[in-house]
């Protein structure tokens, strides 16, 4: 059965340059079974290139936490979390209107997702404002490959510090959030969110910090070092392959 939003309510590598504790084995065994779900058939094609055990790992995901997946693009994400945080967990898919407008194909495919008894711990919306919302207090806060686009106009520029602070208002104490995206060159700032749809990670460390979050370590697995990080990311000649910062940012507080 899918669950709606109301979109008023407001065995794997190590991860290389990681500060925070990796996780411990019983918690990586159920990131590996999740993976290894039979469902994720047509998913685990893309395994190879996304590393998920060890990004999943970075964010602290367990059984039983509140995980929003913001903008989720064809739900690859998604259905990992579902399986990680299990029957008692839930997984919120939110996508901005703005934003869900330019991805009706993916918003349509991740309701079917939603609407199986598979998935019955997902929840859909398209919520009217460009900072998300969440009907209850978040374990984890994910972005990948979208945080540069609260830079640009399409959003209505609320600026990716807003996205921050609102991130560190829907976690409970001890919570993450986890900043995936495209690495600009060193110095750029938010120079290319608009042209090339990459950023600066310096800049990201520091509005997260600025928010009030810990950072909480990161993963090197999405680096590429024939990046020349001066092209657009559509472009053929890097498409699928751009290097990639993965930050964890931790609310302070909690016990973890």
């Amino acid at each position: 059965m899918q669950c709606s939003l109301n979109p008023l309510i407001p065995a794997a590598a190590l991860l290389l340059g990681m500060t925070a504790p990796v996780h411990a084995a019983g918690a990586r065994t159920v990131i590996d079974q999740a993976l290894a779900d039979p469902s994720r058939a047509t998913d685990r094609r893309q395994d190879a290139r996304r590393h998920p055990a060890e990004l999943v790992a970075l964010a602290h995901v367990a059984r039983g936490q509140n995980v929003l997946d913001l903008i989720p693009g064809g739900g690859y994400w998604t259905r990992i979390f579902s399986r990680v945080v299990g029957p008692t967990g839930h997984v919120y898919a939110v996508w901005p209107n703005a934003y869900a407008k330019l991805a009706t194909r993916d918003v349509t495919a991740l309701r079917k997702t939603a609407a199986s008894p598979a998935y019955r711990n997902v929840a859909v919306a398209i919520q009217p404002q460009a900072l998300p919302t969440a009907p209850t207090p978040l374990d984890v806060v994910w972005t990948s490959q979208n945080y540069h686009d609260y830079a640009d106009p399409f959003l209505g520029s609320p600026g990716p510090d807003a996205l921050a602070r609102d991130a560190f208002r829907l976690l409970r104490p001890g919570g993450y959030f986890i900043v995936i995206d495209h690495r600009s060159a060193a110095g750029r700032g938010m120079a290319d969110t608009d042209t090339l749809h990459r950023i600066d990670p310096v800049i990201v460390r520091r509005q997260a910090e600025a928010a009030g979050f810990v950072f909480a370590g990161e993963s090197r697995v999405l680096a590429n070092a024939s990046d020349p990080l001066t092209i657009k990311v559509f472009d053929p000649a890097i498409r699928g392959r751009t290097s990639q910062f993965a930050y964890a940012f931790r609310k302070p507080g909690g016990v973890r």
